[in-house]
């Protein structure tokens, strides 16, 4: 009989055992991955319940009001979205806003220095509480992720995840939701997005947009 070299035979036991290892890997990314998508699906599902569940709860409280008659008074808004419509004068803020162009938008938590700020840069933005359909198409159709300072597109979940996976942020759904709720992770999810840059309205700006919204112009809430 020929003798096998032992150095042949050590050779076929590594890469047996390599493959194996490789066998044992792709198996438990499947596993792993097969349960995060579940977890990700669980948890869309129960955002969708939350909301329909919000939007239920104010139905109910303006049909009372009315019925008592009485005026519903809605809760104070947790989250704007400002949007820079003309060239930052007031710099400092617009910048801490992250409104560095025209037309830039952002999601701003609600706290008192933000409404500060907010009102001191007035004349040149508009901003309001966007519904839970304006933030969902915003970040679906006009996401895009800050990654290593590029502007990546939020073509898949691992996008978000790579960046917010230890905030528990890890699908377009958390974020969303965390975005909408205005949650404890807010100020992350809002500066992993990069500001959007939503169409110009149908006209373009108009040349004048001194006037306050509430009179039928463009700036302040």
């Amino acid at each position: 009989d020929v003798e096998v070299p032992e150095t042949f035979l050590k050779k076929r036991t590594q890469n047996e055992k390599a493959r194996e290892e490789r066998l044992a890997a792709v198996t438990a990314a499947r596993k792993a991955s097969k349960a995060k998508r579940e977890v990700i699906f669980k948890r869309a599902e129960s955002y969708v319940k939350e909301y329909l569940s919000k939007e239920k709860e104010e139905i109910c409280l303006k049909r009372a009001a009315r019925a008592a008659g009485d005026f519903y008074v809605p809760a104070q808004p947790k989250m704007y979205f400002p949007i820079n419509e003309i060239a930052p004068k007031p710099r400092k803020i617009h910048q801490l806003l992250r409104l560095l162009q025209i037309n830039n938008g952002v999601f701003v938590k609600v706290t008192k220095a933000t409404r500060q700020m907010l009102r001191l840069v007035e004349p040149y933005i508009t901003y309001g509480e966007p519904n839970l359909k304006s933030v969902h198409e915003l970040i679906y159709k006009r996401g895009y992720g800050k990654i290593n300072k590029q502007c990546i597109p939020l073509t898949n979940n691992s996008v978000i995840e790579s960046t917010l996976a230890q905030y528990d942020i890890l699908s377009v759904e958390d974020l969303v939701h965390e975005i909408y709720t205005a949650g404890p992770n807010f100020k992350q999810a809002s500066n992993f997005l990069w500001p959007f840059k939503p169409l110009n309205p149908t006209g373009c700006w108009r040349m004048r947009k001194f006037m306050h919204y509430v009179l039928g112009g463009d700036f302040g809430d």
